[in-house]
């Protein structure tokens, strides 16, 4: 091992600056056990500044070596730099790798080692299974913690003294309800998502449909399972139990809010780049939400519903929200509109927290 570049030829290289590792011989750039996905042009003008460290790269060094077959403007280098500084997570600000040497061209400008081609990459499974674990964990908490500040906005407004429910007693049933429901919907979606991930970690083109798809089983099989054990409790206790409740297609329509929140934020270029993985996930999880009882479906509020006119002898009465929309009963619009909130507060939270987790493996 060197931490000479080899100049001669720099096509044998493998070089390793901070956390990332880039394989010139097999155009790979790696993250530790993660391989990051980097378009082929924009790949080779990380090679030449990279094999050409500490040293500016003028503007026209890069059109000649990178665009040397097609003529491009200005904006299409910028947009290259751009584009690696998000992959990199460098801040052009207070560049840890690629600086801008105003009217220029770019500098690499991190200690770079360049690796022999006989050492073995660095791979590290353990590391890969905890992160795995990590992924679920903190999804599962992110739905617990939407389960909490649904069961806060439940459990104040279906407080009634007049019908003999006390506050107290209503926020700690409703809160322990959502929590538990919004812990096992996440839980589901995450290990889905996680398993995408490990699947996918070596190749990062296949990560979104993976986590996608692994994002809408988790919540199919998830919702299912509870709705099953949830049915049959109730028919075991009270020898009746309610049609309709969520289910397995709710919390696949959930799963596939979550998943796409990441590639919905991706595109909202007007919000903080760290809030935007929770933004696309609150609004793709209002919108799931909004058409699930347009389309037959029930989420926690439409649930309850169900549970109210199914036991005549429930205190819980859901007019209560007729108030906030203008004195209408609750029916399929009141619902749609507390779907869409309750959609959109489980999308932002479990997006979020994937999302500050996946920071925390590329810190």
């Amino acid at each position: 091992m060197s931490s000479a570049l080899n100049h001669s030829d720099p096509r044998k290289n493998r070089y390793r600056f901070g956390p990332y590792e880039l394989d010139v011989a097999d155009r790979q750039l790696w993250q530790g056990s993660k391989r990051l996905d980097v378009n082929a042009r924009y790949l080779d003008a990380l090679i030449l500044l990279v094999s050409e460290n500490a040293r500016l790269i003028d503007k026209e060094r890069f059109f000649t070596e990178v665009w040397d077959d097609v003529v491009v403007s200005d904006s299409a280098l910028s947009q290259c730099i751009k584009e690696l500084r998000r992959v990199l997570e460098d801040d052009a600000s207070n560049p840890r790798f690629i600086q801008t040497v105003p009217r220029q061209g770019y500098r690499f400008v991190a200690d770079v080692m360049v690796v022999s081609t006989d050492t073995p990459l660095a791979r590290n499974n353990t590391s890969d299974v905890f992160r795995a674990l990590q992924l679920w964990g903190i999804g599962s908490a992110g739905g617990a913690m939407a389960g909490l500040i649904g069961g806060l906005l439940y459990g104040f407004s279906l407080s009634t003294p007049e019908a003999g429910i006390g506050t107290l007693s209503t926020l700690l049933v409703l809160v322990g309800l959502n929590v538990v429901v919004g812990l096992t919907g996440a839980a589901g979606i995450s290990a889905g998502m996680a398993g995408a991930w490990w699947v996918s970690r070596n190749s990062p083109s296949r990560i979104w449909s993976l986590s996608i798809i692994g994002a809408i089983l988790g919540g199919l099989v998830v919702g299912s399972a509870a709705k099953m054990l949830g049915v049959d409790a109730f028919n075991l206790l009270l020898g009746r139990a309610p049609a309709g409740i969520t289910g397995g297609l709710e919390g696949a329509g959930l799963g596939a809010a979550v998943a796409l929140g990441a590639l919905l934020g991706s595109r909202l270029d007007a919000v903080p780049e760290h809030w935007r993985d929770v933004a696309g996930g609150g609004l793709a999880g209002a919108t799931i939400g909004i058409l699930v009882p347009l389309l037959g479906g029930h989420l926690m509020g439409g649930s309850l519903k169900l549970l109210a006119e199914s036991f005549q002898e429930s205190r819980l009465r859901l007019d209560t929200f007729a108030s906030l929309f203008g004195g209408i009963p609750f029916g399929r619009v009141t619902e749609a509109a507390l779907a869409g909130l309750e959609g959109l507060i489980f999308g932002a939270c479990v997006a979020g927290a994937l999302a500050w987790v996946q920071r925390k493996f590329a810190a």
